[in-house]
């Protein structure tokens, strides 16, 4: 704790370069979760193959899917950033998938009936039956995100990674421990802020 008393700033800078590389790869993530997991919900016969795809991948070690991304696009924050939407889509899309699918077909049905357009029914109709599912996923991969995200110090990225490994290197434990704690308190505010998000859906 007495790096933190130290260097207040420092951790809070990595910790908001962290946020914000967990942010800007989970919006990314979304834009091909979204319609990848609407296709799949439209092809009940396809669905289960792109899951079981996007699982093994998930599977892949994080630092041996790194090792690839770094040998393809060198180091720094790209490869790190393409690891975090990668890693992504097996939660996003699964429950995109299952949101779609839960939602009740007789609105579905009576939507179509009064005349409303495919992308009126996703809009009006399915997302905000589904959204307590979507936000779910979205949870579980921002808090999974979070987590891997820290392995960006290991390859020149940025966040509080690079505390976690600078503090490996200088075997200086009270930087590993700065990093790993600020690391867990963001996956728990995010997590608390997200879950009340998904509780609010549900009661509307």
């Amino acid at each position: 704790m007495s790096y933190f008393a130290s260097h207040p700033a420092r951790v809070a800078a990595l910790a908001a370069a962290h946020l914000e590389l967990v942010g800007v790869a989970l919006a990314a993530a979304l834009l091909v979760a979204v319609p990848l997991g609407l296709w799949a919900a439209r092809r009940p016969n396809v669905a289960p193959w792109l899951l079981g795809v996007l699982g093994a991948i998930y599977t892949i070690p994080s630092l041996a899917l790194l090792a690839v991304l770094v040998e393809w696009l060198g180091l720094g924050y790209t490869p790190i950033f393409v690891a975090l939407v990668v890693y992504a889509q097996f939660m996003l899309a699964r429950n995109i998938v299952a949101g779609i699918n839960g939602v009740d077909r007789a609105q579905v049905d009576a939507a179509r009936g009064l005349g409303m357009s495919p992308l009126q029914i996703v809009l009006r109709v399915e997302f905000p039956q589904a959204l307590p599912v979507l936000i779910g996923g979205v949870r579980i991969a921002a808090i999974a995100m979070i987590s891997i995200a820290t392995l960006g110090g290991y390859v020149g990225g940025v966040g509080l990674g690079v505390l976690i490994f600078n503090g490996l290197t200088l075997h200086q434990p009270q930087m590993i421990v700065a990093g790993s704690l600020a690391a867990c308190a963001l996956a728990i505010a995010v997590d608390t802020t997200l879950r009340l998000a998904e509780a609010k859906t549900r009661t509307n």
